[in-house]
């Protein structure tokens, strides 16, 4: 049933990425990624990587209920984290947003397989997925529309670093998950 409740932390995997529920523990691991500043160069969020701003960041995210971190399969190394939320969302919708990745998981499969494990699992219940990226942040931009994203009419404004930031809203409904996400044996439970 489209809007139905869901697992907000679900452990989910594929050959690329492991996705499961943010502990506290991983405030270490975690923050050892995120505490590179070229992650959050073209961020809205560009002081995301100093450690006051990053743990307000990883108290809201373990607050949220919908935090997951991105997990090297093979090494078992934190990669980086994203998140459901219902909160900026339509009926029907769910949120997907506040993710990073380490820059040595960029311009790879990595994006597509986080993103992909979660629209999956988010369309399970939902209608539609939606991302809200800072508008002038091409490098995310770009990403979303590699995906498949669905640039929408929607903008959300929001304080980010001291300062008002346009955000505009990104979607991917079902027929294109279907389309750009849904690859052969690409999603499993883990």
């Amino acid at each position: 049933m489209p809007g139905a409740a869901i697992d907000l932390q679900p452990t989910l995997a594929n050959d690329t990425v492991l996705l499961r529920p943010l502990r506290a523990d991983d405030w270490d691991a975690l923050f050892a990624v995120a505490a590179d500043p070229l992650i959050w160069a073209i961020h809205p969020a560009h002081d995301r990587w100093q450690e006051p701003v990053f743990r307000a960041f990883f108290a809201a995210a373990l607050a949220s209920g919908g935090a997951l971190v991105a997990v090297n399969p093979v090494s078992g190394a934190i990669i980086g984290s994203s998140r459901y939320d219902l909160g900026r969302a339509l009926p029907g919708e769910i949120e997907v947003g506040w993710s990073f990745l380490a820059r040595s998981h960029w311009g790879g499969a990595t994006n597509r397989a986080v993103k992909g494990l979660m629209v999956g699992h988010a369309l399970s219940a939902y209608d539609r997925v939606i991302f809200l990226v800072g508008e002038t942040n091409l490098r995310s931009r770009r990403a979303m529309e590699k995906i498949g994203g669905v640039l929408t009419d929607r903008v959300d404004d929001a304080e980010m670093a001291g300062t008002t930031v346009r955000h505009v809203v990104y979607a991917i409904d079902r027929a294109a998950y279907a389309a750009n996400l849904a690859l052969p044996g690409n999603a499993r439970r883990a």
